[in-house]
């Protein structure tokens, strides 16, 4: 089954890229074609490069990685601390400090220092022993390092790869991964530079919808990264698979927990329908071949009727 599907791609505006006059030429091979001074983004190859980035997020998570979540513009901001929380991986969505990768070790003891105020009770004064400048102070120190450091405070190391949407934005992300030879795995409009990236998603990286799907697919991958790692660890790996290197923390298995029973409860409900549903699953199998072959057609037609809001996004 695929990870994602071409309707839903189109329908949340993945296939827009910017202003003809606004784009860098090594994306040309992604380009589909261009249309009122908008290009567009060929969706078949998205769809090829997003399958890949899917295992490779999944492997790395089932052998015991970690994926970081980047994303600081206001359009990404919600999703990926979403996203990024709803799986237990870290994440920046506010302001990316120069030296998150490659100064890790100055970045660790600055989380220290956030676990030791979070110890302090602001409300008491008397049982401090601070003044209340003092206390005013202090609670001002961990409000911004809550701010900035919030979504790492239980990394300890650096990630196995990381998500980043807009890789122009986040440009000091991008080089310090690559400095330290960190996987990228990143949305690639029609301005970015495909070099950068190790694993790339053709798309758009300005709209809320399609910024929301993709991070929902990488932490799709990442959920699933996280039950193969289960399984490897209880023993219930196939031959050959790996056992994880890292044993599951506290959330890990809570997460794996919920996810099997509904899991459970699924597989009880659909059941009696899967005996009779063999002609039906034909029927939709052929009903996504015949969208897959229409969708160069259907992507042009597609913008005509929702160029205007793309505009919108890109302002």
């Amino acid at each position: 089954m695929a990870v994602v599907t071409m309707r839903e791609l189109l329908e949340s505006g993945v296939h827009f890229g910017h202003q003809t006059r606004r784009w860098n030429p090594k994306m040309k091979r992604f380009i589909f074609t261009e249309r009122n001074g908008i290009y567009i983004i060929d969706l078949l190859q998205s769809l090829s490069y997003i399958d890949r980035a899917y295992e490779f997020v999944k492997e790395t998570v089932a052998h015991g990685g970690s994926i970081m979540f980047v994303g600081t513009k206001k359009q990404a901001q919600e999703a990926i601390a979403e996203q990024a929380t709803r799986v237990g991986m870290p994440y920046v969505n506010q302001r990316w400090l120069g030296g998150m990768l490659t100064n890790f070790s100055t970045v660790y003891k600055r989380l220290q220092r956030l676990k030791e105020l979070e110890q302090i009770d602001f409300e008491d004064v008397a049982a401090s022993g601070l003044t209340k400048k003092e206390l005013l102070v202090l609670s001002r120190e961990k409000a911004k390092l809550e701010k900035t450091l919030g979504g790492i405070r239980e990394m300890q190391k650096v990630p196995s790869a990381v998500w980043i949407v807009d890789t122009k934005k986040e440009h000091i992300a991008v080089g310090e991964a690559r400095k330290l030879h960190i996987p990228v795995v990143a949305i690639l409009d029609t301005n970015c530079d495909p070099d950068e990236v190790d694993y790339k998603i053709p798309g758009n990286d300005d709209a809320i919808r399609s910024v929301t799907l993709l991070t929902r697919v990488i932490a799709d991958a990442v959920a699933e990264g996280l039950i193969a790692r289960s399984g490897a660890a209880t023993g219930d790996s196939k031959p050959g698979e790996k056992a994880a290197g890292e044993p599951l923390a506290e959330w890990e298995r809570d997460l794996l927990e919920g996810d099997k029973k509904a899991d459970a409860e699924k597989s009880a409900d659909a059941a009696p329908a899967d005996v009779q549903t063999s002609a039906e699953t034909e029927k939709v199998a052929d009903a996504e071949q015949a969208d897959e072959a229409a969708a160069p057609a259907e992507a042009p037609a597609a913008e005509v009727t929702e160029a205007p809001a793309a505009d919108a996004d890109k302002a």
